[in-house]
């Protein structure tokens, strides 16, 4: 067999990752029930095989009977004269084993080995396929929209399909047959059929995961993705941190220019992304959360997780956001049930006055707190509600 068996072998191997020992191991297991078929047993056969060359023997251990007559079983018993011509020592009532020549095997049963093999073949590409791709899940891969399957969409990820559901779809986006798309793995299953793969393009972790691909200060966890809160095709608020006090962990996701940030944009076909400094302080995080909103003050409750805002009337709606969504991500980024009011409604509400949170040498009261606010902290590079910068 052998070299052409061989180089087979290998070609296999190098093209679908088949080991050539699990390639081996079909061969020998297609040989015995070639001889379980054409004997009707194959409990005394064995096989062995020399993975360096290719050879094959086919081994079957037979009983020494004393007389030709009382052979009753030629699968599993041979005559004393015949045993004697292959190990002269042998007795009556021993063991000798005789090769069987797989050439003798019937049609069918050949057939039946051809079948042994290429099913084994397959169970084992199923079990590489489903074993590189489980090792993909929870991360991120490219793949190419193939067609409309039922209710979501087949992805080609080069050695399987994925199935994009529809409600993993991202509200809007149309997607091209034969478009490339990066996709989160949501779930890799194994099923007689090979590998279940499950994709996502609105799940959260996409977000993060592209981050992690395109700033290097994430990828060397000099900063932090603390939290994400997304509605997908819309708006995506991320919070980060820096472990390296000389890094500021928003630039550097932003990037030179927004390239960075705007890079991840493209990919997610214009989604905005609200970038915000985390902090373990609840007023501050929250205060960040609703950006690019101006806050006056933060009242929270860390133990109710709950949190009353003040903001300037002016700065209502853009707290709140179009319909209720930047209050609504920046509730799911801190966790906190939000109330937020204008200035005139905690002053009618709470009695709230802005002059109780200034101090007297406070910018805020000397030159107004929203100019006072503004240099403080600067909203460069988040969009607001109309698109513009803020």
């Amino acid at each position: 067999m052998n070299s052409d068996l061989m180089d087979a072998l290998e070609t296999l191997e190098r093209e679908k990752e088949i080991s050539k020992d699990a390639i081996l191991k079909a061969i020998s297991d297609s040989l015995v029930q070639a001889c379980k078929n054409h004997f009707k047993s194959a409990d005394n056969i064995r096989v062995d095989i020399n993975e360096k060359t290719g050879e094959f023997h086919v081994i079957a251990t037979k009983e020494v009977i004393e007389l030709a007559d009382d052979v009753m079983d030629p699968a599993i018993e041979i005559s004393w004269d015949e045993a004697k011509e292959i190990d002269p020592e042998v007795v009556p009532g021993g063991f000798v084993e005789v090769e069987v020549n797989s050439k003798e095997f019937g049609r069918i049963a050949t057939q039946n080995a051809k079948n042994v093999i290429t099913q084994k073949l397959r169970e084992e590409e199923r079990n590489v396929i489903y074993k590189q791709f489980s090792e993909k899940r929870h991360d991120i891969i490219t793949g190419v929209v193939q067609r409309r399957v039922g209710r979501g969409f087949s992805i080609n990820l080069g050695k399987t399909d994925a199935l994009l559901p529809d409600q993993e779809c991202v509200p809007g986006e149309r997607l091209k047959q034969g478009g490339r798309i990066k996709v989160y793995v949501l779930d890799v299953m194994s099923t007689p059929k090979g590998a279940k793969i499950t994709v996502s393009r609105s799940h959260p972790e996409l977000v993060k995961r592209l981050f992690e691909e395109e700033v290097t200060e994430i990828r060397d966890g000099t900063v932090e993705i603390m939290n994400i809160a997304r509605e997908a095709g819309s708006r995506t608020k991320m919070a980060v941190m820096s472990n390296n006090p000389n890094v500021d962990p928003v630039g550097a996701c932003v990037g030179v220019n927004g390239s960075r940030v705007n890079a991840i944009v493209n990919e997610l076909y214009g989604e905005k992304i609200d970038i915000i400094n985390w902090s373990e302080n609840p007023g501050e995080l929250i205060q960040n959360s609703l950006s690019p909103a101006r806050i006056i003050n933060v009242f929270a409750d860390p133990d109710e997780k709950t949190a009353n805002v003040v903001v300037p009337d002016t700065q209502l709606s853009l707290a709140i956001g179009k319909s209720g969504q930047n209050a609504r991500l920046a509730a799911k980024l801190t966790g906190f049930k939000i109330d937020i009011k204008s200035e005139s409604q905690a002053k009618d509400t709470f009695g709230f006055r802005i002059e109780d949170y200034l101090d007297e040498e406070s910018e805020y009261a000397e030159d107004g707190y929203e100019e006072g606010y503004a240099e403080e902290n600067p909203d460069a590079g988040f969009e607001s509600e109309e698109g513009g910068e803020e």
